[in-house]
């Protein structure tokens, strides 16, 4: 890791054994790889995901995550992209044509984490949870006569 990089993790972080676990898939790029450390964490402690680890992407010179959401779902891809970086159509490609349902999870540079799902083609949304069907009529608004 280079020193400037190093200047900027917390030292726990640097002392906890899943950030040195995924140092040394020795991507090449300490600031993709603090970013997969903030996302694991998110994952694990905050959103209750289970089995999640890190994997190394050669073609992406990057650290991927895999996990399940819940106990019995599909192992899910996660690709932690740090805010500052770019990226191409050809390496999402890369990603997705693993075979996994994927989430692009950018990294900015103050922590904050957004999460996109990605797929191979058109994915129909979810229905909001929060929101019932009331009919048709109340739906529409009533124009204003003047």
């Amino acid at each position: 890791m280079d020193e400037a990089h190093q200047a900027d993790v917390p030292n726990w972080i640097q002392q906890h054994s899943v950030y040195q676990d995924l140092m040394r898939l020795d991507v090449g790029d300490s600031a993709q790889v603090y970013a997969a450390f903030l996302v694991y964490m998110d994952l694990t402690e905050v959103r209750g995901w289970s089995g999640v680890f890190g994997v190394s992407c050669p073609e992406l010179q990057a650290v991927l995550l895999e996990g399940r959401e819940k106990g019995g779902d599909t192992v899910q891809m996660i690709y932690p992209l740090p805010s500052h970086r770019s990226i191409k159509h050809r390496e999402l490609r890369c990603v997705l044509d693993k075979g996994s349902p994927m989430l692009l999870c950018a990294v900015a540079s103050d922590s904050s984490l957004v999460y996109q799902r990605l797929c191979d083609g058109f994915l129909t949304p979810d229905p909001p949870l929060d929101i019932q069907d009331q009919g048709r009529r109340q739906h529409r608004k009533r124009r204003l006569q003047t």
